[in-house]
């Protein structure tokens, strides 16, 4: 959406006898009386801010940046920019909240948040491309007065291999924030480092960035002057993502399940650290406290303000911190949740030791959970929930779940005001007949959607055979469509010879990493087709990697269809096949037939 936007330009002076400018803008970095600062339209700012992550529409950002404002957050962190820019930009400036705009730079090799394997020394188009879409969207939203900085990358140079990689990324890195600075002279740019991973080639090739980013979670956060000192680096920071201790950082248990803070750690860690670690350090401009989203995986429960639309300890420590305010109903207090140590079989029932509180006295809804850290990123994301019976009178019984190995569960305690309380442990499953080598994929619920309007993939269409250079793929295009508004298009601009399309997880792979879903319980493959001629027909299905991979798919099945003109629905049983990892969601294998030809694909589902 596109408005006219009124943009208020306040003039500073360059230089003063207390202070050092590095440039008048609407943001910009000061060192006054020896300390950096950051000063915002005139005035001293301080980040209180959080990292925002929500899916959102135009009926809900507002009440989301009202529900930040009330939190005390008045500065919201993006990693990237896209078609939702705008929208989130006006909903923030319009309750007060600025934005610190991410702009996506690639990362060498897989990590945590993807498994992109970019190459800074010799992908001369892909750093242009970078380069192009970092000056595009400063292009874009240079005047909202809702921009606060960019930030540019993030924890890049812990995501490359080589030294020589790192030193190209740092060169690479200074020419597009001196584009940046030759666009828009009037917000500060910063980059984001995993810890100072970044900083040293920062400080020898990067130059011209105003502000250190840092990502630091626990007490790190107390050692960054020291860090910076060590290092000899005279730049402002803010810290990017702060809570508690992460996974990376953590123990394991007797069963070597990597120990999770519990409730009250993760509480104390954000109220009580912001005050120690963060606003009483020089130097330090603020925080962005990890994560204002919503999710109902993994991560979620050890990091996020909400997990599925609940109060978490996250969002309460926020609010105290940045305004002092205790919560307004305390979440539920675990203070004892024990399994038997002993490895159990599926299918058994175990007993439960829960002790809790609730400070209200609310009626309370308990219910328990379980996640495999092994497999696939979804798979390990997964939360799923275990059968249970009893009650808090007379205790509870868990029963194990069809799974094998070690296995993270959970106990949810949920208020009547919507806070969710959540303590784990670990237990071992055995069914008796050893580890299997096969990890199943990630667990499903019906109908699932391989293509559904482009927008979700849990598949993707990365496995190009035979003849592809004749082959276009339009994700989202808008020609043609079953239901709702976009279908995948597929066009052949050989005149013979054959090609294959495959949608895979992981994407790019070829069995060499563990992924795929579970689809087990499903009976049919359909999805709906139309073509621009009659004469386009082709093999279709599912599965395509064999057990000479380590990680394969359990079963495979195609079948031979031709296509129409018209709009036709298509479909293979499934009914009793082995369906516990399937890697290969969807592929096909068609042929030229003496003319370029296009066909359409919408609503392809496992059901």
């Amino acid at each position: 959406m596109k408005k006219s936007i009124l943009v208020i330009i306040t003039l500073f002076l360059l230089v003063t006898l207390s202070g050092q400018t590095i440039y008048a803008s609407d943001s910009e970095v000061k060192k006054v009386n020896g300390r950096w600062q950051l000063w915002v339209d005139g005035a001293p700012y301080t980040i209180k801010g959080a990292t925002f992550g929500r899916p959102f529409t135009k009926d809900n950002i507002g009440i989301f940046m009202r529900d930040l404002r009330s939190m005390g957050v008045n500065t919201i962190r993006t990693w990237g920019t896209g078609k939702e820019t705008q929208l989130l930009l006006d909903s923030a400036h319009a309750n007060g909240i600025k934005v610190m705009v991410g702009i996506w730079m690639r990362h060498g090799r897989p990590g945590m948040e993807g498994d992109d394997s970019f190459d800074y020394l010799h992908d001369k188009q892909g750093m242009a491309d970078m380069f192009n879409g970092a000056v595009e969207s400063v292009r874009l939203y240079k005047n909202h007065p809702g921009v606060l900085f960019w930030g540019v990358g993030n924890e890049v140079t812990l995501n490359i291999a080589t030294d020589k990689e790192k030193e190209a990324y740092g060169k690479f890195l200074e020419t597009v924030i001196q584009a940046i600075k030759k666009e828009d002279a009037k917000h500060a740019v910063a980059s984001v480092s995993a810890w100072t991973f970044d900083w040293k080639w920062w400080k020898e090739f990067t130059p011209s960035l105003d502000i250190y980013g840092i990502n630091v979670y626990g007490g790190g956060a107390n050692q960054i002057p020291d860090e910076m000192a060590k290092l000899g680096v005279d730049k402002p920071y803010v810290i990017c993502e702060f809570g508690v201790n992460g996974e990376w950082e953590a123990k394991p248990d007797q069963n070597g399940l990597l120990v999770e803070p519990n409730d009250r750690q993760k509480y104390d860690v954000i109220a009580k650290g912001y005050h120690e670690w963060i606003a009483s350090k020089e130097n330090c401009l603020g925080v962005y406290v990890f994560h204002y989203g919503s999710g109902g995986d993994h991560g979620s429960v050890w990091l996020s303000m909400y997990f599925n639309n609940s109060y978490r300890p996250a969002y309460w420590a926020t609010r105290e911190a940045y305004t002092g305010k205790k919560p307004v109903n305390s979440i539920p207090d675990i203070s004892e949740f024990v399994l038997p140590v002993q490895k159990k079989p599926y299918d058994e029932w175990i007993p439960v030791t829960l002790k809790l509180a609730d400070a209200e006295n609310d009626s309370l809804e308990i219910s328990f959970h379980y996640n495999q850290r092994t497999g696939s990123r979804a798979r390990k994301d997964q939360i799923n929930p275990l059968e249970f019976r009893g009650n808090l009178q007379k205790g509870f019984e868990i029963k194990v779940p069809r799974e094998n190995g070690l296995i993270k569960v959970y106990a949810f305690v949920k208020d009547t005001y919507n806070n969710l309380g959540i303590a784990q442990t670990s237990l071992i499953i055995d069914n008796g007949r050893g580890a299997e080598s096969l990890i199943p994929g990630a667990k499903v619920t019906f109908p699932f959607y391989v293509y559904d309007e482009g927008k979700h993939y849990p598949y993707l269409p990365t496995g190009y055979m035979g003849d592809f250079s004749y082959l276009k793929v339009d994700g989202e295009n808008k020609e043609q469509s079953h239901t709702g508004e976009a279908a995948l298009k597929i066009t052949f601009t050989g005149s013979g010879g054959w090609y294959g399309l495959a949608f895979v997880d992981p994407p790019n792979d070829w069995g060499d990493r563990a992924g795929g879903y579970n689809l087990m319980g499903a009976t049919k493959l359909t999805f709906w087709a139309k073509a621009t001629s009659d004469m386009v027909g082709g093999t279709f299905g599912f599965g395509m990697i064999g057990q000479d991979k380590p990680y394969y798919d359990t079963g495979k099945k195609s079948e031979r269809f031709q296509l129409s003109t018209e709009w036709k629905k298509y479909e293979i049983d499934i009914r009793g096949m082995d369906l516990r990892c399937i890697k290969t969601g969807f592929v096909m294998y068609l042929g030229g037939i003496g003319e370029t030809y296009s066909f359409w694909l919408d609503d392809v589902k496992f059901e």
